[in-house]
């Protein structure tokens, strides 16, 4: 599989130095046309009295690494504003990003409301965001039935996981006293753990040249019943705590506990590259379809 240098090319980028004016408008308008289009779902800062900036106001956001991460391969980030709220005009129409796009991350933030997967919360702080959990996996949704493909970081994964089905520990300190301490608050994303790749998986096959594989984990939730038609590609081996998925249906979907867009190769922590680039591969075949069938 090339890597990132040689996806930017495949993408279109234009390094040469100079050129007419013609010449850069017909280049950004060959960037515009080939390079992928990848939807990242948005995290909500609700209104808070407390808060010295739009105090009374919603806020949709994304943080800056994942924006990074997939603009490293040369693709380019969109972040998908939810419709509902108390401003909202129109109606959520969903397909109609995901007929635009290309594919799908989501990545972390707030826990998931337990209501999602038919339970109570076992502690008022663990009640999550019903509002974005809603607002994803309608998200969710909408790129499947359009045959993008979707793939989820940390809370990603989870919710993923919920939105086929499944169900989540609340908090895996209170429900598996026994497991590896999975957040650090102090630590963050230097709180790191190794990483099992169950034999004979997708994953393995991406990852068979990894030098390395160690994560971080930045969670207190996780999954505790797989939905159907999910299959686990690795563990954590000090606990068993499912740390990636993916889906044998027909639409392409895989999901990892980690955060990839914040690793750091100076601290030995694994590269994710192939991972990205299995997504961007789905995306690119998927763009290829539609082009084709347009």
């Amino acid at each position: 599989m090339s890597g990132l240098k040689s996806r930017s090319n495949k993408q279109g980028l234009n390094n040469s130095p100079g050129g007419d004016r013609e010449g850069r408008e017909n280049s950004n308008m060959n960037n515009q046309n080939t390079r992928l289009k990848i939807a990242i779902s948005a995290c909500f800062l609700h209104p808070d009295p407390n808060r010295t900036v739009f105090a009374k106001k919603t806020l949709q956001y994304i943080e800056q690494s994942m924006a990074h991460w997939v603009m490293s391969t040369g693709a380019l980030p969109v972040m998908i504003p939810s419709p509902a709220g108390d401003s909202a005009e129109t109606e959520p129409h969903f397909g109609d990003y995901a007929q635009w796009l290309d594919g799908l991350v989501l990545h972390g933030g707030a826990d998931v409301w337990p209501g999602s997967y038919g339970e109570m919360p076992l502690e008022e702080r663990w009640s999550g965001d019903r509002i974005r959990d809603e607002y994803e996996i309608a998200l969710i949704k909408a790129f499947v039935a359009a045959g993008k493909p979707v793939f989820g970081v940390c809370r990603g994964l989870q919710l993923i996981n919920v939105a086929f089905g499944g169900t989540l520990l609340q908090d895996i300190g209170t429900q598996r006293p026994g497991a590896l301490a999975h957040r650090d608050a102090d630590r963050y994303d230097h709180n790191f753990h190794p990483l099992e790749i169950v034999p004979d998986s997708r994953m393995q096959a991406l990852l068979a040249g990894a030098p390395s594989c160690k994560i971080n984990s930045i969670h207190h939730q996780g999954i505790k019943d797989l939905a159907k038609d999910f299959v686990v590609e690795a563990r954590c081996p000090d606990d068993g705590m499912i740390e990636a998925i993916r889906y044998t249906g027909p639409a392409y979907v895989a999901a990892v506990q980690w955060h990839p867009e914040f690793h750091h190769s100076d601290l030995g922590t694994l590269d994710d590259t192939p991972l990205l680039n299995d997504f961007l591969d789905a995306a690119q075949a998927a763009k290829t379809k539609t082009e084709t069938t347009a």
